[in-house]
């Protein structure tokens, strides 16, 4: 771990660069001008390997991990950071080390929330798991953390190929529902699925399951929703360098009555959710004048009438939706961060593109891979404007991050955390910034 950085040089050179646009791992600044600045608070590299995606919850930041070259299995790592100068690592779960069983995995995407319901009662984390190695575990974990020190593992689900990409934890009433994506399910475990010409006449079970983990040592699949039995949408169709068509993340709303399904070349796809094991079609959304798709992943904002979309490819943006009629999202906008163009460089070619969104009150998070955080205010989300950036400097490739260069920036995630906002970078680590307006 390394020490948190204080209001040295480093901490001065980095907000010096944030008030004058941005620092890119060369250490050029950005032309634009934001209005706010971001205050390094602290940074720890966990080593070993490449860090997935952020989530904070009651002071304590869950680190995901990613495959690599290695795949070391380093499961979730989970720092308090209830003295967000000084983060402390105070446990992991979901690793090699302590559980055997998902050696050959990696553990992405993390989801931590507070459950009451007749057979459990504490706080409940669910994580995705997917292998990078003939034969290993597939599917998803929950987790007893009430007393983050001491995570209990309280089930191991396997599902089909490729296991749980991303996934998703909400209560409702007396029961909690995970909500998870399983690309491609409804294609390659079709019955007929020829694994040389990677097609299918029938579907397979769906991309999209709705699990009831009320007791979550015993979970149990109650619901399920693909495009291709519901709304004849072959996997296989699609547009753009990637053609696909498959359910990649999701989220839904707090009521847990909308489910919010990134359906990569599909659109954003709305279902209403309110009797899980019957999701129903509302709609989806359609970017004017797109010709890539790619619909990686969600957020919600201005009380569940916002949809934030982002996609995953080439120089891609965030889009914003008003869907307030679930039924026809509007599109209303994109936004881009002012001055910006594609970055030399041999990294992948998604990575000039935005990953992830958050959004909290009027105010938006992009974790935006080699260009770093971006903040925006979209209390007008016709005129959404550039708050903020920050660009971690770049760090040696911990293998597999960097595309085949020896270092660099590759922001995966981002949590606006009560008063301070988690980054994870895949190379870097973990980040604890602050907002200054």
């Amino acid at each position: 771990m390394r020490a948190p950085l204080g209001t040295t040089l480093v901490l001065a050179t980095l907000l010096g660069a944030v008030a004058a646009g941005s620092l890119d791992g060369s250490g050029r600044a950005a032309s634009a001008a934001p209005a706010a600045q971001l205050e390094v608070l602290s940074h720890v590299d966990p080593g070993g390997g490449i860090s997935g995606d952020v989530f904070g919850y009651k002071g304590h930041a869950y680190l995901g991990s990613w495959r690599g070259t290695a795949c070391p299995a380093l499961g979730v790592r989970v720092y308090d950071v209830r003295a967000p100068r000084q983060p402390r690592l105070v446990s992991s779960f979901a690793d090699a080390k302590s559980e055997p069983l998902v050696a050959g995995s990696w553990t992405e995407k993390v989801v931590v929330q507070p459950v009451r319901t007749a057979r459990f009662r504490g706080d409940l984390a669910v994580t995705s798991i997917q292998a990078c190695r003939r034969g290993a575990f597939e599917g998803y974990g929950l987790y007893d953390v009430t007393d983050p020190t001491q995570p209990k593992q309280l089930a191991l689900v396997r599902t089909e190929l490729p296991g749980s990409h991303e996934i998703w934890l909400q209560p409702r009433g007396a029961k909690a529902y995970v909500y998870t994506a399983i690309p491609q399910s409804e294609l390659r475990s079709s019955p007929d699925y020829d694994p040389q010409t990677r097609t299918a006449t029938t579907p397979g079970p769906a991309d999209f399951r709705i699990i009831d983990v009320s007791d979550p040592r015993r979970p149990v699949q109650v619901g399920e929703w693909g495009a291709w039995r519901n709304l004849r949408i072959n996997p296989k169709d699609g547009r753009g360098r990637f053609v696909s068509t498959y359910v990649h993340s999701v989220i839904v709303n707090k009521a847990a009555t909308r489910a919010f399904l990134s359906y990569w070349d599909a659109g954003t796809v709305i279902l209403d959710i309110s009797k899980p094991a019957s999701p129903r079609y509302l709609g989806r959304t359609r970017v004017p004048g797109d010709p890539e798709g790619d619909i990686h992943s969600a957020a919600l904002g201005k009380d569940g009438k916002l949809l934030v979309e982002t996609h995953e490819h080439g120089d891609s943006l965030p889009h914003f939706f008003d869907i307030s009629n679930p039924k026809r999202p509007r599109y209303i906008r994109s936004f881009r961060i002012p001055g910006e163009q594609a970055l030399p460089g041999v990294l992948p070619y998604y990575t000039d593109g935005v990953h992830d969104p958050k959004v909290r009150g009027n105010v938006a998070y992009f974790s935006w891979y080699r260009r770093g955080l971006a903040v925006v205010d979209i209390t007008k989300t016709t005129k959404p404007r550039l708050l903020a950036r920050f660009v971690p400097p770049a760090a040696a490739d911990p293998g597999g991050a960097c595309g085949g260069s020896p270092a660099c920036t590759m922001v995966w995630g981002v949590f606006p955390h009560t008063d301070y906002i988690l980054v994870s970078d895949m190379a870097s680590g973990l980040w604890v910034l602050r907002l200054r307006r």
